[in-house]
């Protein structure tokens, strides 16, 4: 319900209050009711996950460069070059302050109040995805749908098979990051 609160044209504090709240819920679910320890695992395989980001990184990268090159070449790599500084700083509040909480809400909470009930388990990753980009509906761009339903499937994918917060949070920054640096950022809301 949150996606489409933002979408609707409330005062920009309602809309603030409703995402914190539903957030502090979900951080609450977590803890006090499904009594999740947020540790990092050590039987990650760290050097498989960092392989498979990376090819995955390689064929993101290859894709949205093509596609910024033939849509707007002014756009390709403007905010590393005009406002490196800005860049930074896109990229540690993306990370932190939006990647993490996404995860803990669409993979965390999600998978672990939900997927019991969808018995099918492709189904419930696809379910999963398409939830995920219903999230980013406040952007009001087709394109960036189709982006975060593909990102929700491969971060479904990654999470299903590793239960692990961390690693879908670095893999959903990486990605993300890679966006805002090849300049498609302003299309999610950061500035260029």
């Amino acid at each position: 319900m949150f996606p489409i609160t933002i979408s609707i044209d409330f005062h920009i504090w309602i809309k603030f209050l409703i995402g914190i709240s539903g957030f502090i819920y979900v951080i609450y679910v977590l803890l006090k009711v499904e009594k999740i320890k947020f540790k990092i695992s050590r039987t990650i395989k760290w050097r498989r996950f960092w392989k498979t980001t990376l090819l995955k990184l390689l064929l993101i990268a290859f894709i949205t460069f093509l596609y910024v090159w033939f849509t707007d070449k002014n756009q390709l790599f403007v905010v590393v070059k005009s406002k490196p500084l800005l860049w930074v700083v896109i990229l540690f509040v993306y990370s932190f302050l939006s990647v993490y909480p996404q995860e803990l809400l669409y993979r965390t909470f999600f998978f672990q109040r939900y997927q019991s009930f969808v018995n099918n388990e492709k189904l419930f990753i696809f379910i999963n995805a398409i939830i995920f980009s219903l999230g980013h509906l406040f952007f009001k761009n087709a394109l960036v749908i189709v982006l975060t339903f593909l990102g929700g499937l491969l971060f479904a994918f990654t999470f299903n098979k590793t239960r692990s917060t961390l690693l879908v949070s670095i893999e959903h920054a990486i990605y993300g990051c890679w966006l805002f640096t090849v300049g498609m950022g302003s299309m999610l809301g950061f500035p260029s």
